[in-house]
This record gives C-alpha cells, structure tokens and sequence, in this order.
C-alpha cells in the first residue's frame, strides 16, 4: 500500500494556522500583523474586529460586514503568510482587544482566531522593513526606473 495516501486528507482538515499576531504603530497609524501557517492554496477570508466596552466591531472583513465608523479608516493588506489591517490616525479610543480570524476555503477544522490587547501608551513603533513592505510597489517603480534615468543621462551627453 501507499504510505503517502493519508496526505492530502491531513491537509484539507488543517489548512491554516495563526502563528502570531503582534500590533505596532506607523506615524499615526495602527498596524496589526495577523502571521499565519499557510499549508493550502485555498482561497483565505479574514475578519479584524475590536472589543471594548464588552462589544465586538468589526473593523475590515471578508466574513462580516465592517462598521460604518472604522470602513474608512482601515484597509487590510496580504502578503505571503501575513494579513496586515492598518488603521488611520489611531487615537486612545481605538484601544481595545482586537482579533484576528482567518479561515481558508474547505478548512474543516473552523476558523483560526488570536486576541491582542492594544493600548497606544504601550504600542512600539513598526521596525522599519514594515515600510518597506508598504511601500514596495514605490519602490519597485524607482528600481524599474533606474535604467531609465541612466539612459536619459546618457542622451543628454
């Protein structure tokens, strides 16, 4: 018999893992880092929401509809194993438990869900590769460009 039959069962019933989720702040700005353990190429959904005051909002979701107050504030960037809400000018009353919950297309085993408690005194500033992240489509342009300038430079002589 074939010992590597079993596999892809193992894997549609646990397809994706929250490893960690970790907050910092970005000039005025809230960003929440939702790490995960991607072990299908199933579809993700997610869902940010915040506690405070005993009451769940939803800040950005694929699974929910998000509040009106947070819509135009948040938007939720992906990258390879990470989902990144970003919040806009975060002030004390964004303090709260935020959660994180993902879940992959055909995961049989629920939705993966992690808490952080967010309080704006004690948030560290984003190490500074998180800019680089941001921002790499800028970035990709200016090295897409560099040839360009040289050639431009080189005609100008």
């Amino acid at each position: 018999s074939n010992p590597l039959l079993p596999l892809p069962v193992l894997q549609a019933a646990h397809c994706q893992m929250i490893k960690d989720l970790s907050a910092c702040l970005l000039g005025q700005n809230l960003r929440v880092d939702c790490r995960y353990e991607n072990k299908t190429d199933n579809p993700l959904t997610y869902e940010f929401s915040i506690t405070k005051d005993n009451r769940k909002h939803v800040i950005h979701s694929t699974i929910s509809v998000s509040e009106n107050i947070y819509r135009s504030r948040a938007n939720v960037t992906m990258h390879k194993n990470l989902v990144c809400l970003h919040l806009q000018s975060f002030t004390t009353s964004d303090e709260g438990i935020y959660m994180c919950e993902l879940k992959a297309t055909n995961d049989y085993t629920g939705n993966q869900i992690r808490n952080i408690t967010v309080i704006k005194d004690k948030l560290e500033k984003c190490a500074g590769f998180s800019l680089l992240i941001q921002n790499t489509s800028w970035l990709l342009l200016l090295l897409l460009s560099l040839p360009l300038l040289q050639a431009v430079d080189f005609v100008s002589l």
